[in-house]
């Protein structure tokens, strides 16, 4: 009849055509997975990093420009037999100074001979060493000193800052000659933290004479813990968006009620 008239509406959509508002079941759980395996990197590299390394703030600049006063370096604990020539090694002398742990730089090791200077280079074993970490146009030592034998099991150490730095010159008349025990090592630098300057440069002027220490694994921690930060954050992120997704196709999906005929 003319006088009727019909409201047409599309169809309803099927239960398995909707979307999922918190996104899929595999996809929570994925997420979940992610944000599991990323503390366990995360909280694992910051405990590894506590295991291994020790936090210093250096008062002084007798290692700039290396290590500036008032950096904040961190150390890999080592024993004193894993030190080597050209190594920046975190030690306590009771000689030198009391109750304090001093900062200095390995230029020779049980053994060697070691003197100053020719040429304005430091030589060790009848080698002159370059040592770039000195700061520019700098000699490597203000004044020379005589040829030093370091005993066994003993350590011949010097600041970069040659001008400044009380390192084993200054006790050159003790009974060890400015030598000190590798016994006295506690930790090696890895790092300047704070500000950050990153990994220490391999000394490669003493190649000649041994092989160098090996970097510590700090690298290897912080990838760890940046792998561990990004997995928890996007982790964290899927829901959240999974739901922004889900409204949206929701209301994209949504019937609209056709026109009055």
């Amino acid at each position: 009849m003319g006088g009727e008239s019909a409201t047409g509406t599309a169809p309803h959509s099927g239960g398995t055509g909707t979307a999922q508002v918190g996104g899929s079941r595999i996809g929570q759980r994925l997420s979940g997975l992610a944000m599991a395996l990323g503390l366990v990197l995360f909280l694992g590299g910051f405990a590894w990093a506590a295991v291994i390394y020790r936090p210093y703030t250096v008062p002084t600049s007798s290692m700039a420009p290396t290590i500036d006063a008032g950096d904040r370096v961190l150390a890999q604990r080592v024993d004193g037999g894993e030190v080597r020539r050209g190594d920046v090694v975190v030690f306590e002398d009771k000689s030198w100074v009391t109750n304090a742990k001093v900062v200095k730089r390995v230029v020779a090791v049980g053994g060697d001979t070691v003197s100053c200077c020719t040429d304005g280079k430091l030589t060790v074993n009848g080698k002159q060493i370059d040592e770039p970490y000195l700061p520019e146009g700098s000699l490597a030592e203000i004044t020379d000193f005589p040829t030093v034998t370091v005993p066994k099991g003993r350590l011949f150490l010097l600041g970069d800052e040659r001008q400044g730095s009380l390192d084993s010159t200054a006790h050159l008349t003790d009974a060890a000659k400015g030598t000190v025990s590798s016994d006295a090592v506690s930790a090696r630098v890895d790092a300047v933290v704070w500000p950050w300057k990153g990994t220490l440069k391999r000394p490669t002027g003493f190649e000649s004479l041994g092989a160098l220490s090996r970097p510590g694994p700090l690298r290897t921690v912080e990838l760890l813990i940046v792998a561990g930060a990004v997995l928890v954050l996007g982790g964290g992120a899927y829901g959240p968006i999974a739901k922004r997704l889900g409204r949206s196709r929701a209301r994209a999906a949504r019937p609209e009620a056709a026109g009055v005929r």
